[in-house]
């Protein structure tokens, strides 16, 4: 069946790295049956912790979309990163400017998060299509460039510092606040909104003509072209979606998690989505499973640490092995089509 012949070769790397990590914990001196009872417990242990799993898993849905979509069009979206935090800053923005009623504001909240975050990945599309400036370097650059801004925009002395000790906006209206699914827990209606989400764009890319069109020219701009598809415009729209969906996580984050705009509150969740829409092999709904595993590495990796069993560091080191092995293949797949293509004087690297 074609889902296990997709599935299989994630769930084998998976396990080979689990089983170098394993050899890489009992070589560090550590326990491995105790740094792997904490890796699952931590992440699934009770209701508390699988939503603290799903609440780091919620911008990785966004982040992993807004990588994959990009990457179905043939394009590499590494600023995501920057994405989400325009997109978080804006969200907040609406979310403490406007008075609106409680149904209504934190729509209008999402939709200032996505479309700051399309603006900032329209700017690389532009600059790809029109004028061949390579992806990997201007989504980079702009990412950075996102970051240090909104850290301005919160410091002391910046247009939107909200606290003396923390560098922050104020809390967002009451009416702007996305719901939580658990009492006690930040796990919020951003996961609902991520998993819908994630089945628009499924539909957008497998049951569209404009859906077509993109993923037609991923896999081979010249036929494309000569097909009548309009390569440029699609390059564009393919950037801009990534950037308006990377920055509905940044404002799922805003209005469900924090409430409030928080200098540097991403650990890398951007980077995780790279990682993420690798893992579901650039499916939408994949997306989904690919970012709760994420999340889990990330949630048992804290719980290791909090029980004292390992530093974070081993965690880490475990998490990146999963990283590697799963998606080293697809990127060597990835860039081997790229040559290819340079090799047919199909684009110009």
């Amino acid at each position: 069946m074609r889902w296990i012949r997709e599935t299989g070769p994630v769930v084998g790397a998976i396990t080979l790295a689990l089983g170098v990590g394993a050899i890489v914990t009992a070589l560090t001196g550590y326990s491995v049956p105790q740094v792997f009872r904490h890796l699952a417990v931590g992440a699934f242990g009770d209701w508390y912790r699988l939503a603290q799993t799903l609440t780091q898993a919620t911008p990785i849905i966004f982040t992993s979309l807004s990588f994959l979509i990009a990457f179905r069009a043939g394009l590499f979206n590494i600023g995501a990163e920057g994405q989400l935090y325009m997109g978080a800053f804006f969200a907040a923005w609406a979310g403490f400017s406007f008075q609106l009623p409680p149904v209504l504001h934190p729509i209008v909240c999402l939709l200032f998060g996505a479309a700051a975050g399309a603006v900032w990945g329209f700017i690389p599309g532009w600059l790809r299509a029109k004028r061949g400036a390579n992806e990997f370097v201007t989504t980079m650059m702009l990412s950075y460039v996102a970051i240090n801004f909104t850290s301005w925009l919160v410091a002391p002395g910046g247009p939107f510092h909200g606290t003396a000790w923390a560098n922050q906006t104020v809390r967002i209206a009451t009416s702007a606040q996305f719901p939580r699914l658990l009492r006690g827990a930040q796990l919020s209606w951003g996961l609902i909104v991520g998993v819908l989400v994630a089945f628009l764009v499924w539909y957008l890319l497998f049951r569209t003509p404009r859906g077509y069109e993109l993923r037609a020219v991923g896999q081979n701009p010249l036929a494309a072209e000569y097909g009548g598809i309009n390569v440029t415009r699609n390059m564009i729209l393919a950037l801009t979606l990534a950037g308006a969906l990377a920055g509905m996580g940044g404002a799922a984050e805003t209005l469900g998690t924090h409430r409030r705009f928080i200098e540097l509150f991403s650990p890398g969740y951007g980077w995780d989505g790279i990682a993420g829409g690798l893992i579901a092999r650039a499916h939408p709904l994949g997306a989904i499973l690919a970012a709760v595993m994420m999340g889990a590495l990330r949630a048992g990796g804290q719980a290791v640490d909090r029980a004292g069993v390992a530093p974070a560091d081993l965690a880490a080191v475990i998490q990146g092995l999963v990283i590697l092995f799963v998606v080293a293949p697809e990127l060597i797949r990835y860039f081997r089509r790229l040559v290819r293509r340079k090799k047919l004087g199909d684009i110009e690297l």
